[in-house]
């Protein structure tokens, strides 16, 4: 409807993936093409993760069109197939008949066909999507076929991409086998909001616009919130402000437009955090202090996650005939008890004095930060859990202090800093916590998301880290 009224010659912002709207910027380049590598040279199962519409299926669909004409690839989309049924599919890419004594001749065969293969000097590439929703034995017979090889190289690569809740199905003890085959796991994290601008008018101009900026920044700090990054989002939110634009005879999206998308599109905010490279600015963590302290949260209780240990001591706010108070953590021997806070008469000026922390007058360098995470790191168990909050690159140093100085609300003593050169790229890192079992960390990060919506930290196993 909108297309003649903005020049465009098809729609920009459809969610099925359409590979030559694929945008290279905020890394999704950088991703494709080490995803690339990693598909044709390593020889173990590769990963990749993201939230429901970060764009996964889209680079999917991208490393098929763009892997060499000797790659042989076998796309699966429907995740609930049977054992049987993916070698069945398996046969039928490659023309083998399927005999009546079914799976140990079937995969005979399949082996020999893969010997064939790999003699003409061609790579066979199975690409599983929403493997995050495959039963466990279909999940097992992947790992199964990763087995196939010859005396030197595996015969066979595999590619799942799925949900976070991939990740959790992994940490199951049954699952230990295929886990330990995982050589690459890349993480699609959703779009950072200065990066939202750059991806609408990429989509736009693509789709055959050549204006001026279409969306005001008011409006694509709005659709950055809303969307909190996840480009499926963006695109329906974007899509529903052409259309609003257009009834209302307009060249500009505004926030007007954009209001109207949200109260369409109706969006539940993420119930699991994303993945990103930031965790949250300066102005959310004061904000987040005051709405916490004004709605009288921390009064005296027996028990408090150490996320909250620091925000309430000597803080003073008017008194409230019904305190509410924050739940227990299932963790609690991480927790530790609140400070009590002292009743008052309310004060003449309703804004709450600055909170205290348990930084020390003189707190630890960076570098004794990074030397007392590595201690922490030779003794914590392989199966706790931590919050990664912070990364960045080892070349700016002041970027970890300046985070460390915007969180000081979060308990010093759970903060640490490590330093890795994974991939030859020397980084910075800021992780909370230190919890026995994902569930008690996702406990603390949901309570602090329940009192604020969080996009952007996420949960990591010690094994991970190191």
């Amino acid at each position: 409807m909108y297309l003649e009224h903005f020049g465009l010659r098809e729609a920009p912002f459809r969610i099925t993936p359409h590979t030559e709207f694929f945008f290279p910027g905020a890394k999704r380049k950088a991703t494709l093409e080490a995803l690339i590598y990693a598909t044709t040279h390593d020889e173990g199962i590769v990963m990749v993760s993201g939230e429901v519409g970060s764009g996964k299926t889209m680079l999917c669909r991208m490393l098929l069109e763009t892997l060499p004409e000797s790659v042989k690839t076998i796309y699966f989309a429907n995740p609930s197939l049977s054992r049987e049924e993916i070698l069945d599919t398996i046969a039928e890419e490659f023309d083998v008949a399927i005999p009546e004594k079914r799976t140990r001749r079937l995969l005979m065969t399949i082996q020999k066909r893969l010997i064939d293969y790999y003699a003409e000097g061609r790579l066979v590439v199975i690409m599983v999507d929403e493997a995050h929703a495959m039963p466990r034995e279909t999940l097992e017979e992947i790992r199964l076929l990763s087995n196939l090889e010859s005396k030197r190289h595996k015969l066979l690569h595999i590619v799942l991409f799925g949900q976070p809740e991939l990740d959790e199905r992994l940490l199951e003890p049954a699952m230990r086998p295929l886990k330990e085959r995982i050589t690459h796991n890349f993480a699609l994290i959703p779009l950072h909001r200065d990066d939202i601008g750059d991806y609408l008018m990429f989509r736009i101009r693509r789709a055959g616009y050549h204006g001026p900026d279409l969306f005001t920044p008011a409006a694509i700090r709005l659709i950055a919130r809303v969307s909190e990054g996840l480009t499926r989002r963006i695109n329906i939110l974007a899509d529903k402000a052409l259309l609003s634009a257009f009834s209302e005879n307009r060249h500009m999206i505004d926030t007007r437009q954009i209001k109207a998308a949200i109260d369409d599109a109706q969006f539940n905010p993420m119930n699991h955090p994303s993945l990103s490279e930031k965790w949250l600015a300066g102005s959310l963590a004061a904000a987040l202090i005051v709405l916490i302290v004004s709605l009288g949260y921390f009064r005296t209780r027996e028990k408090a996650s150490p996320i909250f240990s620091t925000i309430a001591e000597n803080t003073r706010a008017p008194a409230r005939p019904a305190p509410r108070s924050l739940p227990s953590f299932p963790n609690e021997a991480a927790a530790s008890p609140l400070p009590t806070r002292q009743e008052s008469a309310p004060p003449t000026s309703a804004a709450p004095t600055a909170p205290t922390t348990h930084e020390a007058p003189n707190p630890p360098t960076l570098d004794e930060r990074v030397a007392a995470t590595a201690l922490w790191l030779e003794s914590v168990p392989d199966s706790h859990f931590f919050l990664q909050l912070f990364s960045t690159s080892a070349s700016n140093p002041g970027g970890v202090e300046a985070f460390l100085d915007q969180i000081k609300y979060l308990d010093s003593r759970q903060l640490r800093v490590y330093r890795s050169s994974l991939s030859g790229r020397e980084r910075y890192g800021v992780i909370y916590g230190d919890y026995p079992s994902f569930e008690s960390a996702r406990a603390d990060l949901d309570k602090l998301s329940r009192v604020h919506p969080l996009g952007q930290s996420y949960i990591r196993g010690v094994t991970k880290l190191r």
